[in-house]
């Protein structure tokens, strides 16, 4: 596997600076438009009589949508640059935010929430966007920052169900859908690209087969189908999980779901950091690791405490792990095709936060259990490591 060392061209500190907290607001308030639906799971299941399978339908749909737009928005990004594509995605996301605070029917969620995945996909703007400022040794720390963005997912879970609660289920969706225009408009007023970046001149079909091909790149797709996969999974399928096994209310539930959300949150730049330090794969192999031994205790639905602490030592690995993996993007891919291969990347972990709801909310309606889901997490996070650590490391090693 080849390492790129590219240098990024000179850039000011102020503007590394101002693209690095521009670029993780603006993730932050589209993560929690992405996730507006997953809080209120709940509410929906009781306020429409939904089965656990639509409902997992229901939330697992932007996921779906934001995954696969990854794709098209980080080749729109190598062409055009982060600062257009990420402000005009903002501003549309608007869109589908107002259409859900008005309907409240089970086909017109659908609808919104498949138009509202598109929110999700900010993602593969934000990763080229930040990489191109920084320079590959400190690419793995501002790439873990810009991740916590991740954290609007939290805020989805705290703040969702309150206002909903206190002011309306529409209050939530009017106020993500203000953030969102603010965000668009500071992106394109005072957002700007990194000094001599070069856009993509190649077609779309030509850059994305070129970056899927890479042995980096899919290599590190199905890392992160696991890794970020895990974290949006337990992200919006955990409150239903709480309230299912250990009784809590809706406020509770989301609440320690949020928590968890938090940790694998900070834990990703600590993950980037780490993987600048020691290099990436002994922290993805060490990190994938724990979620083996995590997900073999929960599946056990023991008490509370050690249910608490399994969920959060399995967060911090899966940030850890997520920091890791767009740390070796950053040092395995050629500048010029970042874009492209992260949206494959974030694809893949999108979409592995997409099946896990599903295949949970099918397993749990045929068993009244969540335990095989979760022992089948712990053998497909085995194989995983044992990849990470013989194959992938074995060229450093070497």
């Amino acid at each position: 596997m080849t390492t790129v060392g590219e240098s990024a061209p000179p850039a000011t500190t102020r503007g590394q600076t101002t693209a690095l907290v521009l670029a993780t607001l603006g993730f932050a308030v589209n993560f929690w438009a992405w996730a507006l639906l997953s809080p209120l799971g709940p509410v929906y299941k009781e306020l429409l009589d939904l089965t656990p399978v639509a409902v997992s339908v229901l939330v697992a749909v932007p996921v779906i949508v934001g995954s696969l737009g990854r794709i098209v928005v980080g080749a729109l990004t190598d062409r055009y640059g982060g600062r257009i594509v990420f402000g005009v995605t903002s501003l549309l996301g608007v869109l589908p935010v107002l259409f859900l605070s008005m309907v409240q029917n089970y086909p017109a969620l659908l609808v919104g929430g498949f138009a509202l995945g598109m929110t999700g996909a900010t993602f593969a703007i934000g990763i080229p966007f930040v990489n191109g400022w920084f320079p590959p040794e400190r690419r793995g720390l501002a790439l873990g920052i810009f991740g916590m963005g991740n954290i609007g997912t939290a805020i989805s879970g705290f703040a969702t169900p309150w206002l909903a609660d206190s002011y309306g289920r529409p209050a939530p969706f009017l106020v993500v859908a203000v953030a969102l225009v603010l965000v668009g408009l500071a992106f394109l007023a005072v957002g700007r690209d990194a000094p001599g970046r070069q856009a993509a001149t190649e077609p779309f079909l030509t850059r994305f087969l070129a970056a899927a091909r890479l042995r980096a790149t899919c290599e590190l797709a199905t890392m992160y189908a696991l890794t970020f996969g895990g974290f949006v999974a337990f992200g919006v399928y955990l409150p239903l999980y709480l309230k299912e096994v250990y009784g809590l209310t809706t406020a509770d539930a989301a609440a320690r779901s949020a928590g968890f959300v938090v940790l694998a949150t900070l834990a990703r730049p600590i993950g980037g950091w780490l993987s600048d330090r020691w290099g990436g794969v002994p922290v993805l192999s060490g990190s994938i690791a724990v979620v083996v031994a995590c997900a073999i205790i929960v599946s056990f639905a023991p008490a509370m405490l050690l249910a608490t602490v399994g969920f959060l030592a399995m967060a911090a690995a899966l940030g850890l792990g997520n920091g890791a993996v767009f740390a070796l993007v950053a040092k395995q891919v050629p500048g010029h095709m970042v874009g492209s291969a992260t949206g494959v990347v974030g694809a893949a972990g999108g979409l592995g936060g997409f099946l896990p709801p599903l295949v949970m909310g099918m397993i749990y309606q045929a068993t009244s259990s969540y335990a095989v889901g979760l022992m089948l997490l712990a053998t497909v996070a085995a194989a995983a490591a044992v990849y990470s650590w013989f194959v992938m490391g074995a060229p450093q090693r070497a």
